[in-house]
């Protein structure tokens, strides 16, 4: 038996105070959300769109839902009413159709801007290079309604750890290297979001300020 507010209770108490808790519950069920919920946990993690729809209106309204995966421009307009936060924002495509939609509606939706940092090619994300061309063209400082709050990036799923800490390094000299250059004066463009449950420490100790934890709340998925 998976004691999932036992293990929130716990990995909170060893997380720095400036590390957001990210509830990862794609598969999960509702009942097993739940007791999340009622240890304290609102943040919660999908990578689904059709996914997070059909649960979004069997829980407590004020979760605060964050979309972690790769997100089709079509399916933007389903999440854009209410998420949270997009974590997963990987082309300026994205990123504008996000922003027409939520002009429609008159909301501001916070986004993370997601780098490829893993050798694997099947990832998703901005090379630094390209992330660096769009800042600089300006571009995204011409959208009203979507909020850039930092980066987003997914290290190789290997057991290496040295290539993990050096990947999660990459994007923290990276977000060190947006901010100073692009969002200096912006206090809001303040996170990275690295580290999942096989590697969330590393990724703290090298600057995350958001961790995407699942299976080590939950329980592997079957």
């Amino acid at each position: 038996m998976i004691d999932i507010a036992g293990n929130i209770l716990d990995i909170k108490s060893k997380l720095p105070s400036n590390v957001t808790l990210v509830a990862v519950s794609k598969t999960k069920p509702v009942s097993e959300i739940l007791k999340a919920y009622d240890s304290g946990q609102r943040i919660f993690g999908e990578n689904r769109v059709q996914e997070l729809l059909a649960k979004r209106d069997l829980l407590p309204n004020d979760i605060e839902w964050h979309l972690i995966g790769h997100l089709q421009t079509n399916k933007a307009k389903y999440i854009v009413p209410f998420v949270s936060m997009i974590e997963s924002v990987d082309s300026l495509k994205l990123l504008k159709t996000v922003n027409s939609e939520a002009a429609k509606i008159s909301r501001t939706v916070r986004c993370l801007l997601q780098i490829h940092i893993a050798s694997e090619e099947t990832k998703f994300g901005f090379s630094p290079e390209e992330l660096i061309s769009i800042l600089d063209s300006g571009e995204i400082n011409d959208l009203q309604y979507v909020k850039v709050c930092g980066l987003m990036g997914m290290a190789t799923y290997t057991s290496d750890t040295v290539r993990v800490r050096s990947e999660f390094r990459y994007l923290s000299d990276c977000y060190s290297l947006i901010k100073k250059r692009y969002f200096d004066a912006d206090p809001l463009f303040s996170d990275i979001s690295m580290g999942m449950s096989g590697d969330y420490t590393i990724a703290v100790e090298e600057g995350s300020t958001m961790v995407r934890l699942g299976s080590i709340i939950f329980g592997e998925r079957k």
